[in-house]
């Protein structure tokens, strides 16, 4: 397995108009963090010398223009373009928001083959990425695309976890999403990771209904015990413990949460409500489901305070650590599932 300081962190801009930039400052500032990954920016050195003379930040940079020049143990910026790019903090921008696309895909190609290790995304504006070029709501959904596999948002920190039936659907919506395929997918998804990803054996799940007081047996609509309700018995009865569903109002107040491994919410702000109640600051977005590891802080490109040297990078550290811990779990998972059988097979026949 890879030492520490070897894991490579790739880091995607995000919107250079946000506090991205000052996150990042932030975190590498702190020498200690070299001990546990190499992180490779990829953005500008132009860019990023910017937000260092603004932040007057006493950051080094490695500036490379081939990703084969990475150096251990250095702050690594790929320069992804050359010219100089206009940074207004706190303004919305299109000419940005394509910046922070082709940061996002020189990462993302980096990540496919296997120049980084994981990935670590700043912040984006999703409406200023919009282009003919680029048709997404945001990461999780290009990044599903690029790397394959059934994507959740799964939003972590260390003793909660909650990922969503459905994540960026309008509310009036919602309901007609939510099927016994989807349900059964979700799942398996946050089952899968939580094996995988987090080394629980037996993970228990618990489920949050769709309707206040879950239908209240139909007075208050029919989907949780016509579709919720007998998809999570069938899924409880092939083995795995799943519980629900839940009434989402007083699940998290009465820390019921505390029994459970993860909690899927069958909507965006049912999940992340309590999620960002009880953690800001210290959660983290990571990408379950996919061939590949990717976490995010858990807040946005912060318009109102950018530029202003008071954002809070602990999102974003506690983003590269957990893309980090996760990275290392699936290495252990894989090499305690490899069958020494066939091992021994393999080196018979050579």
């Amino acid at each position: 397995m890879k030492e520490a300081e070897n894991i490579i962190v790739g880091i995607s801009i995000g919107d250079l108009n946000g506090i991205g930039g000052e996150i990042i400052l932030k975190t590498f500032e702190d020498s200690r963090m070299l001990e546990f990954c190499t992180p490779v920016v990829f953005a500008s050195s132009k860019a990023m010398n910017f937000f260092k003379t603004h932040f007057k930040s006493e950051i080094n940079f490695h500036v490379i223009n081939n990703l084969d020049q990475i150096t251990i143990g250095k702050v690594n910026v790929f320069n992804c373009w050359q010219e100089p790019v206009n940074i207004e903090f706190g303004k919305e921008d299109q000419n940005i928001g394509a910046y922070a696309i082709k940061s996002l895909q020189e990462a993302t190609k980096a990540l496919k083959n296997n120049v980084i290790d994981v990935l670590v995304t700043a912040p984006i504006n999703k409406h200023n990425i919009q282009s003919e070029e680029f048709k997404f709501p945001g990461h999780t959904d290009y990044l599903a695309k690029e790397l394959g596999g059934d994507s959740l948002m799964f939003m972590i920190t260390e003793n909660l976890r909650v990922g969503l039936l459905t994540d960026h659907v309008p509310v009036k919506d919602i309901a007609n999403h939510i099927t016994p395929d989807l349900i059964k997918k979700k799942i398996n998804t946050v089952y899968e990771s939580l094996k995988v990803d987090f080394n629980i054996q037996k993970p228990k799940i618990a489920v949050l209904g769709i309707n206040p007081h879950t239908g209240d047996n139909g007075v208050i609509g029919k989907e949780d015990d016509d579709v919720l309700r007998p998809t999570l018995q069938k899924i409880k009865a092939s083995g795995k413990l799943v519980f629900g569903p839940y009434a989402a109002d007083s699940f998290f107040g009465s820390n019921n949460y505390k029994n459970f491994d993860a909690i899927i919410a069958s909507y965006h702000d049912q999940g992340l409500i309590p999620f960002k109640t009880l953690s800001f600051g210290q959660g983290v977005n990571y990408t379950a489901g996919l061939n590949r590891v990717r976490t995010s802080p858990d807040h946005g490109t912060a318009y109102e305070i950018a530029g202003k040297g008071v954002a809070d990078e602990n999102s974003f550290k506690e983003a590269i650590f957990s893309a980090i811990q996760i990275f290392k779990n699936r290495a252990d998972y894989e090499q305690l599932t490899q069958n020494p059988l066939k091992k021994a097979s393999k080196k018979q026949l050579s």
